[in-house]
């Protein structure tokens, strides 16, 4: 029998039509061909890759995901593993083949042969989300899906302001969506910008991991700063409470995207593998 080797798969998603990355119990016994008609029930990234892959390397597979991204949120550098016996296949044939009976707002940018130290949750040391506001009153009619339409305008430099309260290493419960599961809100807020270019503003955020709708929290917050409901020093007094009741609204899911994961081989940053973002 062939030696099993472990894969990385970096992909790139449209998030609008699928229920998250986690694939959902509804479609736990689909055991049908690569979709090309659709899926029965609840149809997710991870699923329709697992049956993508299955078809190419002909083997159940089991395909790990390094975030669990929400319904609707968008991928640019999703990372994730599997392992196969099917060495045989280069690499690029692989990764065409698989393309090949994917839906064309998915995209597996790149299939790279990685030792099976590699854990696309547990080797994560960073990660970085853009989030896309339209500030402008007329709609981003060719593209409402990619970005949280917001008509009033806002103050961007109150809104950096307020983002260096939440930079840093934290407690970041108040930015937690209740029922996240984690033992530890503490995280790592590496960097928090904002860049404006009319009608876009994008929030980039890197971190070494998030809770559940840390981001999109963050965002509600912060545009409710650029609105003048709260100064940027009442960012800092949402923080310290640790209760989610004390910070703002959260963002819509569309505006969210995946930027890129780094990894490092052998790296066991378990306390930070968030998965549910």
């Amino acid at each position: 029998m062939s030696q099993t080797q472990r894969y990385k798969l970096t992909i790139a998603y449209r998030g609008t039509a699928y229920h998250g990355w986690q694939k959902q119990f509804a479609n736990e016994f689909y055991k049908g061909p690569p979709p090309t008609g659709g899926l029965e029930g609840i149809p997710t990234i991870q699923e329709l890759l697992t049956i993508a892959i299955r078809g190419v390397v002909n083997h159940p597979i089991n395909l790990v995901g390094s975030s669990r991204t929400d319904a609707g949120v968008h991928a640019k550098g999703q990372v994730a593993h599997f392992d196969t016996h099917m060495t045989q296949i280069p690499p690029f044939g692989m990764q065409r083949a698989i393309n090949a009976r994917l839906p064309d707002d998915i995209d597996v940018r790149s299939i790279e042969p990685v030792p099976d130290t590699f854990d696309a949750i547990l080797s994560t040391v960073s990660k970085r989300y853009h989030y896309l506001i339209w500030n402008d009153f007329r709609k981003p009619v060719h593209s409402p899906d990619l970005a949280w339409h917001w008509f009033h305008k806002l103050d961007i430099p109150a809104m950096q302001a307020a983002a260096l309260h939440l930079t840093g290493t934290h407690d970041f419960a108040s930015f937690a969506k209740a029922g996240h599961g984690r033992e530890s809100t503490v995280r790592t807020v590496y960097s928090l910008d904002i860049s404006h270019r009319s009608p876009r503003i994008v929030f980039g955020i890197e971190g070494s991991g998030f809770l559940w709708n840390m981001v999109r929290i963050i965002v509600g917050t912060l545009v409710q700063v650029g609105m003048g409901r709260y100064t940027p020093d009442d960012i800092r007094h949402m923080r310290e409470q640790h209760d989610r009741n004390a910070a703002g609204n959260t963002a819509p899911a569309h505006g969210l995207y995946l930027q890129w994961i780094r990894h490092e081989l052998g790296v066991a940053n378990a306390p930070f593998a968030d998965t549910n973002e």
